[in-house]
């Protein structure tokens, strides 16, 4: 059994015609502001529009107020502005102008300056230290030279005096009595440009008690070529081993070899027991007692 469809009979007349038209303007609408760029972004705008009818879309009233042209106008000038900036070119034509980098850049040059300060303090410190160590290195024997004659003037802890006496390590009372002589040997610092050696041997004296109970002093360099005096026990005198020089106990030459007598050396008198002598040299091969 078939159903009858009662709207199936309905004619066009039927159809409320202001529905239709209802639906058309709907459809329109939102073709329109789907279409047009004005809508989105000022809608109050676009529902404010009237149609060609003299209709007034749905969503505006009357008591609503129409943008103006000047403030439509000026967003759109701030919209360019803005899109320029982003391209990085301003409406005059040249790049926006960068107000941090000129804060900035009185950064680099006041660091630069600090850099450059600091480099030549480095430079001048790394150029002194040579230059301070070549002074000390060429002044340092006057600085000891001035030490030494300070600790010789005051004589203390050292085996000789301002006069140049040096103390032998022997006493007048170990000196055997019947004047055999007895050999010894002298230290002193020796001293040269940039050292200081303390208690060097310098030579060797002889040294004997006189018949009269004075101390004799003799160097034991002899004065005829520089070779080193012997004393013989058998012939109780000195003698040369080196060209057969001989000296009496008193110093004075027992043959013509050499060519004058022993050199003996000046005692310092009241030091009691203790023996002080001034040491020197003296050149060979010649008659005159000379110092070097």
């Amino acid at each position: 059994m078939i159903e009858e469809n009662p709207q199936a009979d309905e004619t066009p007349e039927d159809i409320p015609v202001g529905d239709l038209s209802g639906e058309t303007d709907d459809v329109q609408d939102s073709v329109e502001s789907s279409t047009d760029p004005a809508a989105d972004e000022f809608p109050g705008f676009a529902e404010g529009e009237v149609d060609g009818g003299g209709d007034e879309s749905p969503g505006y009233s009357a008591d609503d107020s129409v943008p103006d042209i000047a403030d439509i106008a000026e967003v759109a000038e701030v919209t360019e502005d803005a899109d320029d900036s982003e391209d990085g070119v301003t409406e005059s034509g040249l790049p926006p102008a960068d107000v941090s980098g000129a804060s900035e850049g009185a950064g680099p040059g006041r660091r630069s300056f600090l850099s450059q300060i600091l480099a030549g303090t480095i430079g001048a410190v790394v150029g002194l230290v040579p230059v301070v160590s070549g002074l000390v290195f060429f002044l340092d024997p006057l600085f000891r030279r001035g030490r030494s004659t300070q600790s010789e003037g005051s004589g203390a802890g050292s085996g000789k005096d301002a006069e140049g006496f040096i103390k032998l390590p022997v006493a007048r009372a170990l000196l055997p009595k019947d004047g055999t002589p007895q050999q010894v040997t002298v230290e002193d610092d020796l001293v040269d440009a940039w050292n200081k050696f303390p208690n060097v041997p310098i030579g060797s004296v002889w040294v004997r008690v006189s018949e009269s109970g004075d101390v004799i002093v003799f160097n034991t360099i002899c004065p005829h070529l520089g070779c080193s005096v012997e004393y013989r026990n058998v012939e109780t005198d000195f003698y040369c081993p080196c060209h057969l020089s001989a000296f009496k106990l008193d110093g004075t030459k027992d043959n013509p070899i050499p060519p004058r007598d022993m050199d003996s050396l000046a005692v310092k008198p009241g030091t009691g027991d203790e023996i002080w002598v001034q040491f020197k040299n003296f050149r060979g091969g010649i008659s005159e007692k000379v110092e070097i």
